[in-house]
């Protein structure tokens, strides 16, 4: 059985007769559904679908089914819809700083084929993770920041991260801790292709120090957000959480060890996601399928 699949996603105002339009359009011509998802917010009157189609069933290459379906979608009153190939392999690019256990994690799923995505580059703010970077056969770049508030130094130092990432067109940028905020221009482009991990549960404890300012509240969980990056800063589409428990014999640095092992995971499974076309977005709120 065929392995290759095209992806088709799309949300539209709903009304009666969506998903028979989409299915008698896919069977018209053959098309074999392997997996479909559906959605309805009735808080905001939109519909959402994901559906995998095996490849082989079609008799037509991407560029055609994109042409044909873009029909479908004007039918429906949308432009939020999308097909993708599963032939296409996902070009990903991460910005890094000093603390390492995200890059760590993703190298490693990476190296093991767990997550089979071609990693274009590793760009650091900090040269620390050069050497784990480079061990794993990745090109490593390092745009130093400046430590000061010298806003014309900053700017340049995010042009020269932006051609570093333009240059590979990916299909995800992960803040992988990069901590430093991204300007405005740069979520634009990147907008629905730039993920950050943010240590806490948002929308609780935003900023800086999340887990500190949660040890002085004395709480019980915490946790770890993907998110989507906006100009807004953490205030981005989410897109996966978690969260361990903890209590009050856990001391702040208790609560950062703790927190760095839901990072990881709450990053790698964000990013899956993304790449496989399982997140809509939709105004501030997403639909994972």
């Amino acid at each position: 059985m065929s392995t290759r699949r095209y992806v088709l996603t799309l949300g539209c105002p709903d009304r009666t007769g969506i998903v028979a339009r989409i299915a008698s359009f896919l069977a018209d011509h053959g098309g074999w559904i392997v997996e479909a998802g559906y959605h309805t917010d009735a808080e905001t009157g939109w519909f959402f679908t994901r559906q995998e189609v095996r490849a082989d069933s079609l008799p037509f290459a991407p560029d055609e089914l994109r042409e044909r379906f873009g029909r479908i979608a004007a039918e429906l009153g949308t432009t939020n819809w999308r097909v993708t190939d599963t032939a296409e392999r996902r070009r990903v690019v991460l910005l890094v700083s000093r603390e390492g256990h995200c890059l760590h994690d993703l190298l490693g799923r990476v190296s093991s084929g767990e997550l089979d995505v071609d990693l274009r580059a590793v760009i650091g703010n900090h040269p620390r993770l050069r050497a784990i970077t480079e061990a794993h056969g990745v090109p490593f770049h390092h745009v130093p920041f400046p430590a000061g508030g010298d806003p014309a130094a900053k700017e340049s130092a995010f042009h020269e991260v932006r051609a570093l990432v333009d240059r590979h067109d990916p299909h995800a940028i992960v803040l992988a801790r990069f901590m430093q905020i991204v300007p405005p221009a740069a979520c634009e482009e990147w907008a629905g292709r730039a993920l950050n991990i943010h240590h806490s549960f948002l929308p609780s404890f935003a900023g800086a120090r999340p887990y500190h300012q949660a040890h002085e509240r004395g709480v019980k969980l915490v946790g770890a957000t993907c998110h989507y990056v906006t100009p807004e800063l953490d205030a981005g589409p989410i897109v996966e959480q978690d969260v361990i428990r903890v209590d009050h014999t856990d001391s702040a640095a208790d609560m950062v060890r703790k927190g760095r092992d839901i990072e990881k995971v709450v990053l790698a499974r964000g990013l899956r996601a993304h790449l496989e076309d399982r997140v809509l977005v939709h105004a501030r709120r997403t639909v994972v399928f």
